[in-house]
């Protein structure tokens, strides 16, 4: 497996509002189309920083490949701007409906790219319950917010975590919000890092997709700055994971598994439902 990550950001000049000509840091972005056992599936638009994670976990998420034990390898050339991962039984690819061929994953945009056989596999296996304390979710913030490099640098990306209650195993930034749930899905494939007991953070929507995708990685409990969409709540609800969005501060929303979130004192959870 290639180690093809790209830097951070780079300098462009800019005018301020005073009419000034001032340096600043803005994302790279960069183009990655994967070929799976020879078969073009995508172009994913990247910042680039953890491409071999990404595309392995894009492909575990679409439900292309099932184990990581089926990968021989993942190259990246960014010359090619090619990703090319190979299985070991050389097909993979070979039966995928055409609309996954020659097709471009847009920065911010969602993907429509989920398949039935997804959710009714979804639906088969039900997520363990995870309790977490309100404590839980403030500290994890507070580590969460020392780590988003290249957004205080730039802005103009998304954020994804990997967390316990108590620590970021892992956090990625990049310009849309499914590939930092992409390269974050390919690192805990990579490592063998089971999502039990796992929570997962995002600064994106709360959409069907990001549900999905943390449902796949085992994940029961997702938290996001942002809000949710009514298709997102439904299926938290259905497959059994806590949802808790519009996190700022000490404040936040649960939209779903609210039997699951232990507070710390009653007057908290008060002020937090007149907030709603």
């Amino acid at each position: 497996m290639t180690q093809a990550g790209m830097s951070l950001t780079f300098s462009v000049d800019a005018i301020n509002a005073s009419g000034r000509q001032v340096c600043v840091e803005i994302p790279y972005e960069f183009p990655l189309t994967l070929h799976l056992d020879g078969h073009e599936i995508a172009t994913l638009m990247t910042v680039g920083t953890h491409p071999e994670e990404l595309v392995l976990g894009y492909l575990r998420n679409q439900g292309m490949i099932q184990v990581i034990e089926d990968v021989a390898s993942v190259m990246v050339n960014w010359e090619e701007e090619t990703a090319r991962v190979a299985t070991f039984h050389g097909n993979v690819g070979v039966d995928q409906p055409k609309t996954m061929t020659n097709r471009i994953v847009t920065s911010g945009c969602g993907q429509s790219m989920m398949f039935d056989c997804l959710l009714q596999s979804l639906y088969a296996t039900k997520l363990p319950t995870r309790k977490m304390r309100q404590s839980a979710i403030y500290s994890i913030l507070r580590k969460l917010s020392e780590l988003n490099t290249i957004y205080r640098t730039a802005g103009s990306v998304h954020g994804c975590g990997l967390c316990t209650d108590s620590d970021v195993l892992f956090f990625v930034e990049d310009v849309g919000r499914h590939n930092t749930a992409d390269v974050i899905s390919g690192r805990m494939w990579l490592e063998r890092i089971s999502g039990e007991g796992k929570l997962l953070y995002t600064t994106g929507r709360l959409t069907s997709e990001i549900v999905i995708k943390a449902a796949l990685m085992g994940i029961s409990v997702l938290i996001s700055k942002s809000g949710t969409t009514r298709l997102g709540l439904e299926l938290a609800r259905d497959l059994g994971l806590t949802m808790i969005g519009r996190v700022k501060k000490s404040r936040f929303l649960v939209y779903s598994g609210s039997e699951n979130l232990i507070y710390d004192e009653l007057s908290e959870r008060a002020e937090i439902g007149n907030e709603t």
